[in-house]
């Protein structure tokens, strides 16, 4: 028994002088540190517990914040360079019917859901081409009456034309300058400069008494892309009838999605590409002039953050947490990606970045017009991806949506339903998966006002105001205004949420 209690105290002895030990001394120049400067030597934190001597960590430490710096930033970078890779995925995605420059895609009988693009609609008549430049400006001739714009690379708003820009829906000829151009720029043209050498040209023209044929045959006779050096001879366009084809322009979500990014990188400029994302992106290692080939650690890290980016950007865009996307906050469950019609996600010098996120995953197209307030002209939209008890939309379940009398809409309105994973047009039966105002035989309420459902079939006596779903299958749906009035912008007109009818 004394041999036992002379260990313990031995023990205790040597335990309390290697204690002491690790304290530090205290010398002539020591004062307190000040509560909340020094870091603690041991901390439980959702990493695991993290140990250090004396604020530097071990090696397991510090491996194991290096791997969490390398995933939030490769999150990070998948969530700030959705543009990217969208405008990759286009660009891949018409390149595949014809050249740059020279070809250009119609969808002379509309487009329909076999066209994989995010979030289009089934009323326009939507043309596109890919403008490549060169070491010289290209001329754009653009046709009348038609809503057009012109994104860069890094889908950066680049100009307007057609009814929203300098040719006052006239048609005219743009100069498109390429970046480092130093050379004289002639007049008779609305000049815009781009930051790169891609460029993606869309436009969108009109039905006339349910025809696409004007609009059509104004652009095979207007539209022409051309070196500004051949000004004088003009080469020919080549027009694809894109409807009813298979044509996907939709980005990878998982691994392949970085690939997507680097390829982009290494094609354009990166001098127009915002600093913060470039840093991002160079962190995990796709920068311009350098391959992209990470290890197995760092593979495992993009492969998981393309997992959890891509499910955030699904949350918000779905169910956003900054009410400001909320048309009706607290009331109704339509959302928009624009927070104060900024296009550039840009208030009081500060990134809005979740709208950054919402709006390029699940539309494109950046242009003032798009999200400025205008009443009576161009178009709003209203979103929705969840019913009245804050549930997402299925196919399996019939709704009813409400629109009270004197929709605000100058010139019409319209609904189109998306798959919740492609964002692109629902396939269902209907080739069109939408219906509007113009419909035949759309039932008006006595009051004015209309009922629209949505299921896998249609109410007895309603289906002229039914759209079909698909059982088991998650979908989401845009409401477009198109001259949208007063009433809508100040919210004295509000349209209903979706029921389900039993």
């Amino acid at each position: 028994m004394r041999n036992s209690t002379v260990v313990v105290a031995v023990f205790c002895m040597a335990f309390s002088l290697v204690t002491w030990a690790q304290q530090p001394l205290r010398m002539k120049m020591t004062t307190e540190v000040p509560d909340g400067v020094a870091t603690p030597d041991k901390l439980d934190t959702r990493l695991g517990t993290l140990t250090s001597f004396d604020g530097v960590p071990d090696e397991a430490t510090t491996q194991l914040v290096y791997d969490n710096l390398d995933f939030q930033r490769a999150t990070q970078a998948f969530l700030s360079s959705i543009q990217i890779a969208s405008m990759y995925a286009m660009e891949e995605g018409m390149r595949e019917f014809g050249p740059p420059n020279t070809t250009a895609l119609l969808f002379e009988d509309l487009m329909d859901s076999k066209a994989l693009w995010l979030t289009p609609n089934t009323v326009s008549v939507y043309m596109a081409s890919w403008l490549e430049l060169g070491d010289e400006p290209m001329v754009i001739e653009t046709p009348p009456n038609v809503l057009g714009f012109i994104d860069d690379a890094w889908f950066k708003y680049v100009a307007d034309f057609g009814n929203a820009g300098p040719d006052m829906g006239q048609g005219g000829k743009f100069l498109i300058v390429p970046p480092g151009y130093e050379g004289d720029i002639p007049d008779g043209y609305h000049v815009a400069h781009s930051n790169t050498h891609g460029n993606w040209v869309i436009w969108r023209g009109f039905q006339v008494d349910g025809s696409t044929k004007p609009a059509v045959d104004a652009t095979k006779e207007r539209f022409r892309i051309y070196p500004l050096s051949q000004k004088d001879r003009p080469p020919e366009m080549t027009f694809v009838n894109m409807s009813g084809k298979f044509n996907n322009t939709i980005h990878r979500m998982d691994y392949g999605y970085w690939h997507e990014v680097d390829a982009q990188i290494q094609a354009e400029p990166i001098e127009g590409l915002d600093p913060e994302i470039r840093g991002l992106l160079a962190s995990i290692g796709i920068e311009k002039g350098k391959e992209f080939n990470p290890d197995a650690r760092m593979k495992g890290i993009l492969t998981e953050a393309a997992k959890v980016g891509s499910v955030t950007a699904r949350a918000l865009t779905a169910r956003p947490s900054d009410q400001r996307h909320y048309l009706y906050p607290g009331e109704r469950a339509w959302t928009n990606p624009f927070i104060d019609g900024r296009y550039d996600f840009l208030i009081d010098g500060a990134r809005l970045l979740d709208s950054r996120v919402y709006m390029h995953f699940y539309a494109t197209g950046i242009t003032p017009a798009m999200a400025i307030r205008n009443v009576g002209k161009g178009s709003q939209y209203a979103i929705a991806y969840l019913d009245s008890n804050g549930s997402a939309l299925i196919g399996s379940n019939t709704y009813k949506m409400h629109l009270p009398a004197n929709v605000p809409a100058k010139d019409f309105w319209s609904f189109t339903l998306y798959d919740n994973q492609t964002r692109g047009m629902l396939q269902t039966d209907q080739r069109f998966p939408g219906l509007d105002n113009n419909k035949e035989g759309l039932r008006q309420n006595e009051d004015g006002s209309f009922d629209i459902y949505f299921g896998p079939e249609a109410p007895d006596g309603w289906e002229n105001n039914w759209i079909q779903t698909v059982p088991g299958k998650g979908w989401n749906t845009i409401f477009r205004l198109y001259g949208p009035l007063q009433s809508f912008y100040d919210k004295t007109w509000k349209p209903g949420d979706f029921e389900i009818v039993e």
